[in-house]
Order: C-alpha cells, then sequence, then structure tokens
C-alpha cells in the first residue's frame, strides 16, 4: 500500500469496483499520480475541518474508459485525480458532511451533495477555485444550485 499522505494511500484513491468487474485498467499516468498526491492532502484537510473523523472513499482517479463505464461527465475532475467522492458518517449525513466544507471557506473547485455521497473536486495548480456548489438528488435527477436539503 503506497501511502500519499497519513490517511490515503494510493491504492483506496485508485480502486475501482466498476474497473475490477469489467477487468478495465485504472492505472494513472505520472501527471494523475501528482495530482492524486495533491488530492491526498486536500482530502487531509477536509478531514481535519470534519474533527478527524474516518473518511470513506468511493471513487476517486477514474481513467478515461472507467469514467466512461460510469457514466461520468467527459470533463470529469476524477480523470484527471483531482476529485473524490466519499462519505464520512462518524462525523454526521452527507448534507451535514457538505455543509461544513461549504462554510469552512475550503478552497474546492466543486463540491455536490450527492444522493448517496459528497463529491469534492479540486481546481489544477494555477487555478483559482470556483467553489462551485450544487446538489444532486438522484442518478437522473437535475443538479440544483446551492445545497438542497
Amino acid at each position: 500500500m503506497n501511502q500519499l499522505s497519513e490517511h490515503f494511500s494510493l491504492d483506496e484513491l485508485i480502486f475501482s469496483e466498476t474497473a475490477q468487474r469489467k477487468g478495465i485498467d485504472n492505472t494513472p499516468g505520472a501527471e494523475e499520480l501528482q495530482n492524486l498526491h495533491e488530492l491526498a492532502l486536500e482530502m487531509e484537510r477536509v478531514r481535519e475541518l470534519l474533527d478527524g473523523y474516518p473518511i470513506r472513499i468511493t471513487s476517486a482517479y477514474r481513467s478515461p474508459k472507467v469514467n466512461a463505464a460510469v457514466g461520468g461527465a467527459t470533463n470529469s475532475a476524477h480523470i484527471k485525480g483531482m476529485a473524490c467522492d466519499f462519505t464520512c458518517p462518524g462525523f454526521g449525513n452527507n448534507l451535514e458532511v457538505a455543509r461544513t466544507l461549504y462554510l469552512s471557506g475550503l478552497h474546492y473547485d466543486q463540491l455536490i451533495l450527492e444522493y448517496g455521497w459528497v463529491h469534492i473536486g479540486f481546481p489544477e495548480v494555477g487555478q483559482a477555485p470556483r467553489r462551485q456548489t450544487m446538489t444532486k438528488r438522484s442518478a437522473k435527477g437535475p443538479y440544483e444550485n446551492g445545497l438542497v436539503a
């Protein structure tokens, strides 16, 4: 297990159930590996904001083939290794997690309260964070601006 930060490993940031099930390679390239290291450091900040509770990552890096297989956006930050879907049950429900991150002033690019997890994406080096905040209540539902209970 290759630790990228105190609490996050490369293995967990590249794990994909879809890739395993469908036999799709999900190995990141050199640029994506660097981004995953940065993502791990950002997720350490997220963990601190969530009072140090463990974070369960459900999806981070996705190769273009894995991203297509899960129906991800073609410009998804997951492909670059700059986004993470997660839960933090010890801290609270997903709305409480997303609200805490939103109010913290964290420099995220995108924060989405999804129907079963929280998505957070970070800007690439040299880019300003958009702090785009949305809610998506179901897989086929629309994105709504802001955090909507």
